[in-house]
C-alpha cells in the first residue's frame, strides 16, 4: 500500500507541477488553446495518442470486444493504428495546420464558419459538441471504480473528485501546453504499463502459446458453434468487428478534440516525425489493449458478465498481479483518463467561449476575458462530468450511459465528411455541411430514443455510428453537386495557402528543374 500511495503522490505532484510551469504559455487565447502553434512532434503525437485512448478503451472496450470477438479484437487496435493514427496524420495533418492558420481558426466550429462563410454553422457545430462531448467526458471515469476498489479500497466518488480536481488544476493553469506535456508523461506510463501488464497476464496463463491454445478450446454455443472461434483470424462476428474498427478508427477524423491537435503543430518536420511517433504509440497501446482483452474468456470462471457487465472483465484479469504492477495499472488507467479528460474539457471550453459566447452573447471580449471565461468553463464542464458520473454510478439511470455510447458516432458522423472535404474540395457547399450535421447528429439521437424501430443491423450504436460516418462521406459530395457553390473569393482565400511557394533543402525534395 505504501508503494502504491507514493507512486500516486509523485504522479499527481508531477501533473500539477507541469501545469504551473506552463502558465507562461497560457497568457493569451492562442497560447491557452493552441500552445502558440509551436508544439513539437513528440508532444503533439503523444497528445493525439493519449486523447485517443482513454480508460474507456483499456477497461471497457478491451474487455467488451475481447469477450465478443476473442483474439480477433486485435484488429481494432491495428485499425486504430493505421486508419486512426497513420492515415489521419498523413491526410489531415498538414492541410489542417495550413488552412486553420490561414483562416485564423482555433476550433472546429470556427473553421466551419470561416471556410463556408456561415456563423450559423459555427453555432450549430458548437451546440453538437456541447451536447455530445460532455456525456463522453463523464464516461472517462468508468472503470476506475473497480480498479481503485481493488487496489486501494477507496470510494469511487472520492476517486472521481480527486482525479477531476487535479486535472482541472493543471489545465486551468497551463492550458494546451500543460496538457501536451502531461500527455507526453502519461503516454510514456501507458506504453510501459501496457507492455508490462500483457507480459504478466500471459505469464499467469503459461505464456503466449499456452494461453492461445487454451483460448482455442473455449466454446460458447450462444455465440458460435465453430471450434476455436475465439482464437480465429476474424472471430465469431466479422461484420460487427468491421463496424467497431470503422467507428473507433475513422471516427477520430471528425472528433474536435483530436483534430485540434493538428492546429498546434510547429513545423513540417514535426508533422513527419509526429506521424511515425503517433502510429507506433497507437500500435503499442491500442494493439496491446485489445490483444490483452482478447484473452478475457480465459477468466470466464471468475467473471459474471450478465451480473457485473463488461467493465468487470479487465479488472478481474488483473487481480492476480503483484502489488507493484497493480499500482502501475492504476496509474496507467489514471493517465489514460486524465489525458483524455483534459483534452475534452479544453476543447469544450474553447468551443463554447470562442464560437458561442464571443460576439453572440458577449459582444466585447478581449483576450483576457476570453482566457478567463475558458478557465471558468473548464471548472463548469469538469463539475458537470463529475455529477453525471456519480449519478450514473449511484443510481440505475441508464439514459446517460446510452448517450455516452452514441456521442462518438454523432460527433464523427456530423463533422468528419464536411471537415475532410472542406480541406480538399473547393466545391463543397454550405448546404452539404448542414445536411451532414443534421444527418449525423440526427440519426444517432433517433438511435438513442427509438432504437427498436431501426433495422436489426443498425440497432447497435456502434453499427449506427459507423453507418453515419460512411453515409456522410457519400452525401456531402452528392449534395454539393446540386446546391449553390460557395463564395469563390472565400474559397480561393482558404485554398491559396496550399499554393504558397516555400524554400526547402535538397533532402526534402529532388530539386529537379521544371519541364
Amino acid at each position: 500500500m505504501a508503494i502504491k500511495l507514493i507512486m500516486l503522490v509523485v504522479f499527481f505532484g508531477v501533473m500539477v507541477g507541469v501545469g504551473f510551469y506552463s502558465r507562461r504559455h497560457a497568457a493569451d487565447v492562442n497560447g491557452f488553446v493552441l500552445g502558440g502553434r509551436s508544439v513539437g512532434p513528440w508532444l503533439t503525437a503523444f497528445a493525439y495518442g493519449t486523447s485517443y485512448f482513454s480508460a474507456v478503451i483499456f477497461v471497457g472496450y478491451a474487455g467488451q470486444f475481447g469477450w465478443r470477438f476473442g483474439l480477433a479484437s486485435t484488429w481494432i487496435g491495428l485499425g486504430n493504428c493505421i486508419i486512426g493514427s497513420l492515415m489521419a496524420w498523413v491526410i489531415l495533418g498538414r492541410r489542417t495546420r495550413l488552412m486553420t492558420q490561414q483562416l485564423s481558426s482555433a476550433t472546429m466550429p470556427d473553421f466551419f464558419e470561416k471556410r463556408f462563410g456561415s456563423r450559423a454553422l459555427k453555432i450549430a457545430a458548437s451546440a453538437i459538441i456541447f451536447v455530445f462531448l460532455i456525456p463522453y467526458t463523464a464516461s472517462l471515469y468508468n472503470g476506475l471504480s473497480r480498479l481503485f476498489g481493488m487496489a486501494f479500497h477507496i470510494d469511487y466518488t472520492l476517486c472521481i473528485i480527486i482525479m477531476a480536481v487535479l486535472t482541472g488544476i493543471y489545465v486551468i493553469a497551463g492550458g494546451y501546453m500543460a496538457t501536451a506535456i502531461n500527455d507526453f508523461i502519461q503516454g510514456l506510463i501507458m506504453l510501459v504499463g501496457i507492455v508490462a501488464v500483457i507480459a504478466a497476464v500471459l505469464n499467469q496463463n503459461g505464456g503466449f502459446m499456452q494461453a492461445y491454445t487454451d483460448l482455442a478450446r473455449v466454446e460458447d454455443a450462444s455465440v458460435s458453434t465453430m471450434p476455436g472461434v475465439f482464437a480465429s483470424f476474424f472471430g465469431p462476428d466479422p461484420f460487427g468487428l468491421l463496424c467497431v474498427v470503422v467507428l473507433t478508427s475513422l471516427g477520430t477524423w471528425g472528433l474536435p478534440q483530436m483534430v485540434q491537435k493538428f492546429y498546434a503543430i510547429k513545423s513540417e518536420n514535426a508533422i513527419s516525425k509526429g506521424t511515425i511517433i503517433s502510429t507506433v504509440f497507437a500500435l503499442v497501446v491500442a494493439g496491446g489493449c485489445y490483444f490483452l482483452g482478447g484473452f478475457g474468456r480465459l477468466f470466464s470462471d471468475k467473471i459474471d458478465v450478465a451480473a457485473n457487465g463488461y467493465d468487470s472483465i479487465v479488472p478481474t484479469m488483473l487481480e492476480g498481479l503483484s502489488p507493484f504492477l497493480l499500482a502501475v495499472v492504476v496509474i496507467l488507467v489514471l493517465s489514460a483518463s486524465m489525458s483524455t479528460l483534459s483534452s475534452l474539457v479544453l476543447a469544450s471550453s474553447s468551443t463554447l467561449t470562442l464560437d458561442f459566447l464571443k460576439d453572440n452573447i458577449i459582444k466585447d471580449m478581449d483576450e483576457k476575458k476570453q482566457v478567463l471565461t475558458m478557465r471558468l468553463l473548464i471548472v463548469v464542464f469538469i463539475l458537470i462530468s463529475v455529477i453525471i458520473a456519480i449519478v450514473q454510478y449511484s443510481t440505475t439511470v441508464n439514459f446517460i450511459a446510452q448517450l455516452m455510447g452514441v456521442s462518438w458516432g454523432a460527433l464523427a458522423g456530423a463533422f468528419l465528411a464536411p471537415f475532410l472535404y472542406g480541406l480538399y474540395i473547393k466545391r463543397t457547399s454550405r448546404a452539404a455541411v448542414w445536411v451532414s450535421f443534421i444527418f449525423g447528429a440526427g440519426i444517432m439521437t433517433l438511435n438513442l430514443f427509438f432504437r427498436s424501430s431501426f433495422p436489426a443491423l443498425l440497432q447497435s450504436p456502434i453499427n449506427c455510428g459507423a453507418f453515419a460516418m460512411v453515409v456522410g462521406l457519400v452525401i456531402v459530395p452528392l449534395v454539393s453537386l446540386f446546391t449553390p457553390a460557395p463564395d469563390k473569393a472565400l474559397v480561393d482565400n482558404a485554398f491559396s495557402v496550399y499554393d504558397r511557394k516555400v524554400v526547402t533543402v535538397a533532402r526534402d525534395t529532388l530539386g529537379e528543374p521544371e519541364a
